[in-house]
């Protein structure tokens, strides 16, 4: 039985988010290797391939401990909305997460604080829960204005409907995705005190960290204060440098 979201906050999560790669073959691999590294560990661990493999991938997590999740949903659970994927579709066919707000989605396709919240809600509703991110540009950090567009975010993005249990945050700095810069530690300990410090109703939500997360950096980061997993990019296409994190959070 997947056991993804039975798990409690205090557990960390290891996040792969491929992005719009991999073919059906890749991808069948890919998981497998991951199902068969992760029966060791003890984190909670999830994989967000891209839409159209996600039932391919789903049997190859089946009566595994490593859960399902998609990159994005609409805020409907029907209608003419061409090219875009239900809530309610996902979690029929065995989602139970959902990665919301991604700055790639921010900056390609426009969507604001606004429009992740009603996705973020809409999600909640069905019962997916949401891996939400926030984050600032390379230009908002050197202006000094990173906790005030990390505030701004918060209040906006993160609907009435989120509890810890259904919904956890991911804080990406958007000059940090997939460009190799890692911010430094203490820059992310800052900011993730200041998340946490800032949702008191939320206290004990699992915040994540992720840009240009590798093996090599993992356990630094992951033994940050508030730092609860990582949300991995380019390191989760290959099964051993995926491992290599979630294996930092042990």
């Amino acid at each position: 039985m997947n056991m993804g979201k039975n798990l409690t906050k205090s557990i960390p999560l290891i996040a792969g988010n491929w992005k719009m790669n991999m073919l059906s073959a890749g991808a069948k691999q890919l998981a497998g290797a991951v199902v068969k590294g992760a029966e060791r560990l003890h984190s909670e661990i999830v994989l967000c391939p891209p839409s159209p493999l996600l039932g391919e991938v789903r049997t190859c997590l089946e009566h595994s401990k490593v859960a399902l999740g998609a990159q994005d949903c609409h805020f409907q659970n029907e209608g003419a909305f061409t090219g875009d994927t239900s809530p309610a579709l996902l979690k029929d066919i065995g989602c139970t997460y959902t990665i919301v707000g991604h700055s790639e989605r921010r900056a390609y396709h426009q969507e604001d604080d606004t429009l992740i919240a009603k996705k973020a809600a809409a999600a909640h509703a069905v019962g997916l829960s949401t891996i939400l991110c926030i984050g600032e540009t390379e230009k908002e950090r050197s202006d000094g204005k990173t906790l005030h567009v990390i505030a701004s975010q918060l209040e906006k993005a993160i609907p009435a409907s989120t509890t810890v249990k259904n919904c956890v945050l991911a804080y990406e700095p958007v000059w940090a995705i997939g460009t190799g810069k890692v911010a430094g530690i203490a820059d992310i300990a800052e900011v993730h005190a200041f998340i946490a410090a800032k949702l008191p109703r939320l206290s004990g939500i699992r915040i994540l960290y992720g840009g240009s997360v590798k093996a090599a950096n993992a356990k630094e980061i992951l033994a940050t204060p508030h730092v609860n997993g990582v949300l991995v990019g380019g390191a989760s296409l290959k099964a051993e440098e995926f491992l290599g994190i979630a294996e930092a959070a042990e």
